[in-house]
């Protein structure tokens, strides 16, 4: 028969620090995965551009009286006359996303 070869086991204090050191690196991994899809959900607009298309599509088939203003969760949406265009502006807390004139 063949003598197999005794390995040296680890020790506790191997084996917890292994441990440790894997679980700080899947723990950064997390954090940083976590920042990457939170910008990008906050970064997600499609939702504020389909409503101004709606409100594009119902003033041009005149079911909106004009000023018009409403709140559409944290965005604005304006729409004003100024002499032959008619302007649709969105913004959030400032930033202005979206000026769009339509000629009437």
């Amino acid at each position: 028969m063949v003598v197999l070869k005794k390995i040296k086991a680890a020790t506790l204090i191997e084996t917890l620090t292994a441990s440790v050191l894997i679980i700080i690196v899947f723990m950064i991994a997390s954090l940083s995965f976590n920042t990457v899809f939170s910008n990008h959900i906050r970064a997600d607009k499609s939702a504020i551009d389909n409503r101004i298309k709606e409100l594009e599509y119902f003033l041009i088939h005149d079911q909106i009286k004009i000023p018009y203003i409403e709140d559409f969760g944290q965005w604005e949406i304006t729409i004003e006359k100024k002499k032959h265009l008619t302007v649709i502006t969105s913004q959030r807390e400032g930033e202005k996303l979206y000026k769009k004139e339509i000629i009437r």
